[in-house]
């Protein structure tokens, strides 16, 4: 059976030119992943990515420019890419518990590779997820930006899951806090148990992350 291909539609405003419209631009993409993931997005410029990949660091300003843009893009593609699983995942199940669940496993366990994008590997963007989108929004632009709607899509995904929460207690006042607080939270942890294991209680062979932020959103649920 030929395998299933996903395209996945970014903004036009964060690209100056389409990276999926040529293999540069893919180039460009999956190298920017792995150098920021080795480097840090403070020490990655585009002159280290342009020497990486053997281009001039002006061809790469044809697509992005600015680093910043570069990493907006990438947060953007990554919740895309966690939309697609979560509708996947939750599409015919009946139970609005099971449906929860289902949502809660897909926002906190630990990545896997999706064979469905050939130059993008999900592993190493879900670790600069957790180590650096932070700075795509914690800046003085970060209004201007929401305006503008670069942060559509990781509300969006909040939102989808804030909606299977009220469809289980309409009652819920905080939904929206919750399923924030889930995410945030469950990449914290994921750091932690790299880093800082102490401030954890992770365990070797088991998802902890994901059975705690699961039991406490049933919990304060059912309160």
């Amino acid at each position: 059976m030929e395998e299933l291909q996903i395209h996945i539609v970014i903004s036009e405003e964060l690209y100056t030119k389409n990276p999926e419209s040529s293999e540069l631009g893919k180039k460009i993409v999956s190298r920017s992943i792995e150098m920021i993931d080795e480097l840090g997005f403070e020490s990655f410029t585009f002159k280290k990515l342009g020497q990486s990949i053997g281009s001039n660091e002006s061809s790469i300003y044809r697509y992005f420019e600015s680093k910043h843009m570069l990493l907006l893009y990438l947060n953007c593609w990554y919740w895309s890419w966690v939309e697609y699983k979560l509708v996947f995942a939750t599409a015919n199940v009946q139970s609005k518990e099971e449906k929860l669940s289902a949502a809660i496993n897909i926002l906190t366990r630990k990545v896997d590779v999706d064979n469905s994008f050939s130059y993008i590997n999900e592993v190493i963007l879900n670790r600069i997820i957790i180590a650096e989108s932070s700075k795509a929004y914690h800046t003085k632009d970060v209004d201007l930006e929401n305006e503008k709607g670069y942060y559509k899509v990781y509300k969006r995904v909040v939102q989808r899951v804030s909606n299977i929460v009220t469809e289980i207690d309409s009652s819920f006042e905080f939904p929206h806090m919750l399923i924030s607080t889930v995410i945030e939270g469950a990449h914290k942890q994921r750091y932690f148990s790299e880093h800082l294991p102490s401030l954890t209680d992770v365990k070797e062979g088991r998802d902890t992350i994901v059975k705690f932020y699961t039991d406490l959103v049933f919990k304060v649920l059912k309160k």
